[in-house]
């Protein structure tokens, strides 16, 4: 079973507690009418997909419905960490060391 940590509630709960929202830290174009059709569709439907730790957005639905960040390893789909929305994105090099 998937555990998922909230930040938030401070409390790790399994995986139909949450919904997957998408990959953390895309920045919507400032001024998305000058972007062109092709821009405008990477913006949209086109992220990484990366193999190793993944950001990604999640939000405890069944719980204080806010949306949180995490790290995630794609390859083994263990969470490296959690942390609130809107803080800085974590370093992936101070990741690894303490996974060591």
């Amino acid at each position: 079973m998937l555990l998922i940590h909230c930040p938030y509630c401070d409390e790790t709960l399994p995986e139909p507690e949450f919904a997957y929202a998408g990959e953390a830290h895309i920045a919507r174009p400032a001024d998305p009418m000058a972007l062109s059709d092709e821009e405008w569709r990477d913006f949209l439907f086109i992220r990484s997909n990366p193999r190793g730790n993944h950001f990604e957005r999640w939000r405890h639905v069944n719980g204080c419905g806010r949306f949180f960040n995490a790290v995630r390893d794609t390859v083994s789909d263990k969470f490296a960490m959690t942390y609130r929305a809107g803080e800085p994105r974590p370093n992936l090099d101070a990741l690894k060391e303490a996974a060591e």
